[in-house]
């Protein structure tokens, strides 16, 4: 595909200027703050015409933790429109009809405009179909088109806060984004539920007071259990010798982790399986011709909600079986299924409705849903995982040629990036693969468990740390020896 055509029209795509110079540590540190604390005035700040009731569906608080969002605030969009433009990018490139090298620095800035300029356009789509259907309850249909607005302009003012926080801060704000919200939903979550819950059962009184208030924080021990489980995968890494071809005598150790793509393909994989709950939600109350199939593809049902009033919710179909779509673990009161004992006996005896066109609704065991929905996520895990090294300059190929340009090679071996690349491919695609089916089946356990800020949530926040921790190190290091900044650049 020729992308001349749209050259003029990215001309008029905004940008947010890099700074003039490096910064340094400290103000890197200073611009991140201050871009987080815009993020989380428009986290705390609803919507006008938003209507304040709460919503406690399971996929609706997932959506928000995934997509770093709020339901009902200036933010409900969150980053949805920045994770699904890269996903449908990815998807071009890959099936060939985009021709972009990222290599070439033109062309990158390019594909960069190109990302933006359709993050904004998903923006204002998605800013209608969350108003449009009833994922954000509205005062009064009259504030349609001004909450419409509101959402659209702030999800695309959160395209430029991410770019801000990328040439400004320490790290990407998609990153920062995501961890806030986990951590201010791990909080809230433990303070006003788990605690409450805990208080509840001593108050009830009997033999079993005391069992059941230490019960009421089991979403917080799985928290914890995914939190140690992803810090010792994120420590295992293979090595790999090399020596410094121009300095007799230095050497060093290529560490190759096991989970090489961290937590990245996980959190395309499931923004593109939420994405899929909004997008079909427009094919509830399809007449017609096309009904049935619209039945088939996603199954939506009005059900009581918590605050009285009605709700559409999806409640079969093929999205539904591959949607992380699982009720909460917590007791009535706060908006849950009655605690693990109800929870896992859904899980074990419930059913879900599959609408078959050619023979009606078929009744699809909860247990199925729960391995379809690990299997898709699996599947999509690992493709997004060998796209995500490919994009990202991490494929054998582009570390083999990085090497070579910085003066390395592998001991025992002549100075060629072919051979190193030979080298390098008995590793990296296997461990893209083997990390990404990992860190996917260890997101489909925590988000099965309950946990509380979403398994799913705590699983991205460790990555997203520890990433964070990682950049910070190397930061420091280049300000303590300028010469090898000098030298990597």
């Amino acid at each position: 595909m020729d992308l001349r055509f749209l050259d003029v029209l990215l001309k008029y795509v905004p940008s947010i200027a890099k700074p003039a110079a490096p910064l340094s540590f400290r103000e890197k540190l200073k611009w991140t703050a201050i871009i987080m604390g815009i993020y989380f005035l428009m986290f705390s700040t609803p919507a006008f015409g938003v209507s304040t009731a709460t919503i406690n569906q399971p996929l609706i608080q997932l959506i928000s933790v995934i997509f770093a969002s709020r339901i009902g605030s200036l933010i409900t969009v969150g980053i949805g429109p920045i994770v699904l433009a890269s996903i449908v990018l990815q998807l071009i490139i890959g099936a060939g009809l985009l021709h972009i090298d990222l290599n070439d620095q033109e062309q990158k800035g390019r594909f960069q405009s190109i990302q933006k300029l359709a993050a904004m356009l998903i923006a204002i789509i998605e800013s209608f179909i969350f108003v449009s259907t009833g994922y954000v309850p509205l005062v009064s249909s009259s504030y349609f088109g001004v909450v419409v607005l509101q959402l659209a302009l702030s999800a695309i003012f959160i395209v430029f806060l991410d770019e801000s926080m990328t040439k400004w801060g320490i790290t990407s704000g998609i990153n920062l984004f995501i961890a806030g919200g986990v951590a201010y939903a791990i909080v809230a979550g433990t303070t006003t539920i788990l605690l409450g819950e805990a208080i509840q059962a001593i108050e009830t009184g009997g033999a079993t007071a005391i069992p059941n208030a230490i019960l009421a924080f089991g979403p917080l021990f799985f928290a914890i259990l995914v939190f140690l489980i992803s810090i010792y995968a994120y420590d295992m890494k293979i090595e790999i010798p090399l020596v410094f071809s121009q300095m007799r005598g230095i050497g060093g150790r290529l560490p190759i982790p096991f989970l090489y793509v961290s937590v990245l393909p996980v959190i395309l994989a499931t923004s593109f399986e939420l994405s899929m709950t909004v997008w079909f939600r427009f094919f509830a109350g399809v007449t017609g011709t096309f009904a049935n199939l619209a039945k088939f593809i996603a199954l939506y049902q009005v059900v009581p909600g918590s605050t009285g009033t009605s709700q559409l919710s999806l409640v079969g179909g093929i999205v539904y079986l591959i949607s992380p779509n699982f009720p909460l673990p917590y007791s009535t009161t706060y908006g849950g299924i009655g605690g693990y004992s109800s929870y896992f006996a859904y899980l074990a005896t419930g059913t879900s409705q599959l609408y078959l066109p050619w023979g009606g609704i078929v009744a699809v065991p909860e247990f199925v849903h729960i391995i379809i929905y690990a299997l898709v996520l699996v599947a999509l895990a690992v493709v997004f995982g060998k796209f995500w090294i490919e994009m990202t300059g991490q494929s054998p190929k582009n570390v083999a040629e990085q090497l070579q340009d910085v003066g390395w090679q592998v001991p025992g071996f002549r100075r060629d990036p072919r051979i190193v690349e030979s080298i390098l491919n008995k590793y990296i695609p296997t461990i893209t693969v083997l990390g990404s089916v990992f860190v996917a089946l260890l997101a489909a356990l925590a988000t099965l468990t309950g946990a509380v800020g979403t398994g799913m949530g705590i699983l991205l926040t460790v990555g997203i740390m520890y990433m964070v921790y990682q950049q910070l190190e190397q930061e420091h290091a280049l300000e303590q020896y300028p010469q090898l900044n000098k030298m990597l650049s």
